[in-house]
């Protein structure tokens, strides 16, 4: 679940680990991260599917949706990709992958800040690696 998590929101793992049930407003389908990597208070938009994957682990009676602390986490990550024969994937590719798929959807820079946190638009385009088929789809 985290994985996906990461995929439909762009959080980074210790925004992730960090979240606390409180900090979730299922009607306005946001989570506010109220201290991320650059000192500023976010609000992250939640997909349809973001908000489906914390139902789920609502349903499992815990006082935050994912219940791991970091070291574990990171033992279980490179367990995985270790079952995987995934060798260089780090866990903020996954980052990179849902700025991509963002812009991919549709959303302009400024959307895609402000769901990243980014204040940079150079740095943001580091994040972004979109597949030039998918724009290719766009030309016609």
């Amino acid at each position: 679940p985290i994985v996906l998590f990461a995929l439909e929101t762009g959080m980074r793992r210790s925004e992730i680990l960090s979240l606390e049930w409180q900090l979730i407003d299922f009607e306005k389908r946001v989570a506010l991260l109220p201290k991320t990597k650059n000192g500023n208070s976010r609000e992250v938009p939640l997909s349809t599917n973001a908000l489906r994957i914390l139902g789920k682990q609502k349903t499992k009676l815990h006082p935050v949706p994912f219940p791991i602390s970091d070291n574990a986490f990171r033992l279980a990550w490179g367990r995985l990709r270790e079952r995987a024969g995934i060798n260089n994937l780090k866990f903020h590719d996954l980052r990179h992958e849902a700025i991509s798929r963002f812009f991919e959807t549709g959303l302009n820079i400024a959307e895609v800040a402000t769901i990243s946190g980014h204040k940079d638009p150079k740095m943001l385009f580091r994040y972004t690696h979109l597949k030039a088929e998918n724009l290719a789809l766009k030309l016609e």
